[in-house]
């Protein structure tokens, strides 16, 4: 497939979103050149980014941030080193987060220093395989300092699929 100007630009508007959602550079690992991007037939707005026929990431409509959707969490993790951008929990309950629960703060281990509330954040388990995506509802200090409440609020697992 052929791509136009109109492309390129959308691609580097996507890559400016991730880097400032994120950090800078993520955006070119995150959204390569082998990305499609589908509009929304009503507003024209980008929706949704597939890589193959896997979806990456999805655009909110609300602000304009990015969602991630597990294969974009994959290749995050895949080119960022512990614990950026990641909440890590406890192995035991890793089945409840697959099932779509919230992560509480009592079960975190580590948590990247720069996370704030509203973050789209990747929990992984202490051998930083992908468990779900979600945001976080506090910021790093809260969830080391709390020992009661939900800290992470899951939006998809490897079992909601």
């Amino acid at each position: 497939m052929k791509r136009t100007e109109a492309d390129y630009q959308t691609l580097r508007k996507l890559r400016c979103i991730a880097d400032y959602q994120f950090f800078p550079g993520i955006g070119d690992k995150l959204f390569s050149r082998e990305v499609t991007i589908s509009h929304s037939p009503k507003t024209g707005k980008i929706r949704f980014i597939y890589l193959n026929d896997d979806l990456v990431a999805t655009v909110r409509a609300n602000d304009g941030k990015i969602a991630l959707h597990l294969k974009g969490a994959e290749i995050i993790l895949q080119n960022t080193k512990k614990p950026e951008l990641r909440v890590i929990i406890l192995k035991e309950i890793v089945p409840f987060i697959i099932q779509g629960r919230s992560v509480f703060a009592k079960h975190i281990i580590e948590v990247d220093p720069n996370i704030r509330p509203g973050d789209e954040v990747i929990v992984v388990d202490p051998d930083d395989n992908l468990i779900a995506v979600g945001k976080a509802i506090l910021s790093e200090k809260e969830m080391r300092a709390f020992q009661a409440g939900a800290a992470v609020k899951i939006r998809i697992s490897k079992n909601m699929n």
